[in-house]
């Protein structure tokens, strides 16, 4: 709640230092808006995510927030105040599509790597402090903004690799489909009907133990 609370304040110092004429009560209630818009850059990229691969959706999002969080840098007013806006609503999917995509192809250490990609965020506690210090040092909340910006960059490296990696890429992009149960690849036949011993699971030969090793086979692609 402490690292939350830092984060609303410097929303609301930026507001009120990009245009003197927004008071307190009125940069909370842009604040509001900013969050509305971040809840629906949520729902977007989850329904996006429907018919495009969520990888190139993560790549899209995070190349917004650097494209809109770096000229905040620079504008002020309203101008600023949008771009801020635009970049809380990129900003929407980052981190739940970071755990989703970090989590594939860990199989049996899915456990202990969730445990570890969730352990591992400290953006909430070393962000606002850093970007407040920033903003101090300058007496510039606008210049502050260069700090996500710094991390919204290092955070695009990752996006590249599960995008244009084989290594990353192949293991993100793999579905589960699984068959269970084993099936006939042999070609042996029932002596009786002439057909393929016990159809498609190979029931008669496995039962009867006529089948050899090589006739039947485990399927499960992953």
């Amino acid at each position: 709640m402490k690292h939350s609370l830092t984060h609303i304040i410097q929303f609301i110092n930026y507001v009120i230092d990009a245009d003197d004429k927004y008071t307190d009560a009125a940069a909370a209630q842009l604040l509001a808006g900013a969050q509305g818009g971040f809840a629906l850059g949520r729902f977007i990229g989850t329904f996006l995510m429907r018919y495009v691969r969520p990888r190139w959706v993560f790549i899209f999002y995070l190349a917004g927030c650097i494209i809109f969080v770096a000229p905040a840098i620079r504008h002020g007013g309203n101008a600023g105040i949008a771009l801020l806006f635009v970049t809380l609503f990129f900003e929407s999917i980052i981190f739940p599509t970071i755990v989703a995509l970090g989590m594939r192809g860990l199989g049996k250490h899915s456990k202990r790597g969730s445990g570890w990609i969730v352990g591992a965020v400290c953006g909430g506690a070393v962000v606002p402090p850093i970007l407040g210090a920033a903003s101090d040092a300058r007496n510039s909340t606008q210049f502050g903004m260069v700090v996500p910006l710094c991390f919204f960059i290092a955070a695009f490296s990752y996006a590249i690799c599960v995008n244009f990696v084989p290594a990353y890429r192949d293991v993100v992009d793999a579905f589960a489909e699984t068959k269970v149960g084993v099936e006939n690849v042999g070609g042996a036949k029932d002596e009786e009907s002439g057909s393929p011993a016990g159809g498609v699971l190979g029931e008669k030969s496995l039962g009867s133990g006529e089948a050899s090793h090589d006739e039947v086979r485990e399927v499960g692609k992953v």
